[in-house]
């Protein structure tokens, strides 16, 4: 009884602000671990809590020399963690960043004319790594989301045109000048080529076997929200960079599935099914070819 009635004494006295506090500290610790789950900043909470317990432990066992080192460590770890895992605190802060004003609906651009610009993007890259996977073609293009890629921007060349299956092929063709680099889409236009990607943070970790393309697109996705596609020049395999992780063997089919789930969201989809009318005419007549090949 004595256990209910303390709790009952503690609810009693709580007041409407007490329960925002709460409502609203609980929100920031639920996105908070919803956010470093996915990353390896989980690892480092983990270990965090464990020195936490731990300490908690000793003090209740009157582990006098223990209780002492743990509170050295945790008194003057947080420096050394900053220092150690600063890539994993900066990914996560960047991330909080992204999911905080930017996705308030009546911020962001869901407007017709953007939808029709992004599917046929996603339609033209798709079609052109299948043809690429067929023949080989290496391949690097970077989908720019709400991070902006302005230092890898300046290293490539600026240009600002419509995706189609014929610039991807000049851009990516072996002997041109710019195949090396990758190909950055900003808002569905292919802003720039021949970019130099980032390194991967721990590039020790990754598979031997990926080539420079591999690892660039993986570095990329670990400094950024972008998506990257890659067509290996070896095997043709298709794959897809995301939040620091690579996934492989997509066909042209799975692959506009998952930029369209990552890019354009259903609901966003549904209600811009008629969208031709706002294309441009450029991009009137790149779609309208498209639909032609496909009839033939």
């Amino acid at each position: 009884m004595t256990i209910f009635k303390s709790i009952w004494s503690i609810f009693s006295t709580l007041s409407l602000i007490d329960v925002l506090d709460i409502s609203i500290l609980s929100f920031i610790i639920y996105k908070f671990v919803k956010i470093i789950r996915e990353t390896r900043a989980s690892q480092l909470a983990k270990g965090i809590v464990f020195l936490l317990v731990a300490y908690l432990f000793c003090d209740f066992m009157h582990l006098k020399t223990m209780e002492f080192l743990l509170s050295v460590i945790l008194n003057n770890g947080f420096i050394a963690i900053l220092i150690m895992f600063q890539p994993e605190l900066r990914r996560t802060l960047e991330k909080v960043g992204r999911t905080s004003v930017s996705k308030i609906s009546f911020l962001s651009d869901r407007s017709p004319e953007r939808i029709s610009k992004w599917r046929l993007a996603i339609n033209e890259i798709c079609e052109v790594c299948e043809s690429f996977s067929a023949t080989a073609t290496g391949a690097l293009i970077v989908i720019e989301q709400k991070t902006r890629l302005g230092e890898e921007l300046e290293t490539g060349t600026v240009m600002k045109s419509i995706p189609s299956v014929q610039l991807f092929e000049n851009i990516f063709y072996p002997k041109a000048p710019l195949h090396d680099g990758a190909a950055i889409i900003r808002d569905g236009m292919v802003l720039a080529a021949g970019c130099f990607l980032p390194k991967p943070q721990r590039e020790q970790f990754i598979n031997k076997n990926l080539g420079s393309r591999h690892r660039a697109a993986i570095g990329m996705s670990e400094n950024s929200d972008a998506i990257v596609v890659v067509v290996s020049e070896e095997t043709g395999i298709i794959s897809v960079a995301h939040n620091g992780e690579l996934t492989r063997n997509y066909t042209s089919k799975s692959l506009n599935k998952l930029l369209s789930d990552l890019i354009i969201p259903d609901e966003i989809e549904k209600e811009n099914q008629k969208n031709l009318p706002f294309l441009s005419d450029l991009e009137r007549i790149v779609h309208e070819q498209k639909l032609f090949k496909r009839k033939k």
